[in-house]
């Protein structure tokens, strides 16, 4: 059994629909952040044992957090801050599960470089050793945003 639909509740239900693809279409642009980055850089791996790092406390990261075994926490070169990967911000790395956290910051002498932090694991550091990786990370925000 067909019923019949006047013309006005069609183009009525059309525009309904066309709003709500509009509305839709806005919200899932608003949600998707700024792209993402993918580069490739050197890592290495540290830990925060006597002998690694400056000063007296080997646990006191550049930004002043105090890093603990079991952090996913990196060490960036300075040139990757402008990038994106300034304090706090989170990456994936390549090989390595979960979000990575930037804690630290190396000397201004290591350019394209990542030093992943091994808690107190000088084992764990050695056998990583020292290699190419794919990053991930969203790209800084535009700064007349």
């Amino acid at each position: 059994m067909t019923v019949p639909v006047s013309l006005q509740r069609k183009v009525n239900a059309g525009a309904v629909a066309l709003i709500l693809v509009a509305v839709t279409w806005a919200v899932s642009i608003g949600e998707a952040g700024p792209p993402s980055v993918t580069m490739t850089v050197t890592a290495t791996a540290y830990n925060s044992l006597h002998g690694q790092g400056y000063g007296k406390d080997h646990a006191l990261a550049a930004w002043g957090d105090r890093l603990k075994p079991g952090m996913q926490a990196i060490a960036v070169s300075r040139d990757l801050i402008p990038l994106g990967l300034g304090h706090n911000a989170q990456l994936q790395i390549e090989g390595l599960p979960g979000v990575w956290v930037v804690k630290d910051k190396m000397h201004r002498r290591w350019k394209k470089k990542i030093d992943i932090y091994m808690g107190e694991d000088i084992d764990a550091a050695r056998e990583w050793g020292k290699r190419k990786v794919t990053i991930t990370f969203a790209a800084p925000k535009d700064a007349d945003q």
